[in-house]
């Protein structure tokens, strides 16, 4: 029986939410096609995070455990999906277009010679393995409807942005679980990681985050930057801000969001002082709910948001902050 695979990122020991939205899509496919869903793990303890991808749908669970897991390196991941592979020999691979995906997708189908199509808002799997999808492109301004013709003895490579799809859990029996050690060759390992920059100690990481309040040009000083986190600590939110802000110095290059930076879509976008431009967009258009606080009744933020607040954020925030810590 033909299966689809669900590859599953996660170095921190916890299967991240764009991963579990991924996984909910992979279940949904190979059930229309009367496929099965089998699911690969790459983590330090990989197999103590099977329970939790067979929440979301997949009967099988291969386990790739490694202490060279708990971080991102290019080699060892691609050495260890590559294996699942071809261990596994589905028509379809999905994974989840987070910034490890970016990094190891071409490698592996320049490898594999498979057919990849990164970085899609929706895809389906025909009969035959090919898979037919749709990408935004040019700052996600254009939908483009793309296709990607099977290739006997490799799968088709997917990446799914986050936001795509809504996590749903199946409460599924628990799957069948098979521990494969981390295949790479001894002198595979080349680059040696000295140091993983982030987001500062105790902050939100953006990727995760079910609240992201976003910071652009109109949050031009510590009075405003200081209301940003305030509203963030009120309602647990994640800081990111657009590029501008970014490059001011007021905000880590860690916080930028859009083309040039993270993609995330939380639950709820606070969109603060962003003119909406669509280098932004493009990295915050899946957020579930945006509310847009702006000056400008014209900013093109206000033709996505769900509600819009117009006025000036040094008087509208004090306001918002204070009814948030009054509702508790």
């Amino acid at each position: 029986m033909p299966s689809i695979l669900s590859v599953v990122l996660a170095p921190a020991g916890s299967v991240p939410r764009a991963s579990q939205e991924a996984l909910t899509r992979a279940t949904s496919v190979a059930a229309a096609r009367g496929w099965t869903h089998v699911a690969a793990v790459l983590a330090p303890d990989a197999a103590s995070l099977a329970p939790e991808v067979a929440r979301f749908g997949a009967t099988r669970v291969v386990a790739v455990s490694d202490p060279l897991l708990k971080t991102h390196l290019h080699a060892p991941v691609v050495a260890a999906v590559a294996d699942v592979l071809g261990r596994v020999q589905p028509a379809v691979a999905v994974f989840a277009s987070s910034e490890g995906t970016k990094d190891v997708l071409g490698a592996l189908a320049a490898r594999l010679g498979a057919p990849a199509v990164p970085d899609v808002a929706a895809f389906d799997v025909r009969a035959d393995g090919g898979v037919e999808a749709v990408r935004p492109v040019m700052a996600a301004k254009f939908l483009a409807r793309v296709e990607a013709v099977p290739v006997a003895g490799v799968p088709v490579l997917v990446s799914v942005r986050a936001g795509s799809y809504a996590a749903e859990a199946t409460g599924a029996a628990p799957p069948e679980v098979e521990a494969v050690p981390l295949a790479l060759a001894d002198d595979a390992l080349r680059a040696t990681l000295r140091e993983v920059v982030g987001a500062t100690g105790g902050t939100v990481d953006l990727s995760e985050a079910r609240v992201v309040v976003a910071a652009g040009r109109g949050v031009r000083d510590a009075e405003a930057k200081a209301l940003v986190d305030e509203l963030a600590a009120v309602t647990g939110a994640a800081i990111g801000a657009s590029r501008a802000v970014v490059e001011t110095g007021m905000f880590p290059a860690t916080a930028q969001i859009g083309q040039t930076g993270k993609v995330v879509a939380p639950e709820v976008y606070f969109a603060v002082g962003l003119s909406g431009a669509i280098q932004h967009v493009a990295g915050m258009q899946n957020s579930r709910v945006i509310v847009a606080i702006n000056k400008d009744a014209d900013a093109p933020i206000f033709q996505i948001a769900t509600y819009g607040l117009v006025g000036d954020l040094y008087k509208i925030l004090p306001e918002l902050i204070a009814a948030l810590k009054r509702r508790g």
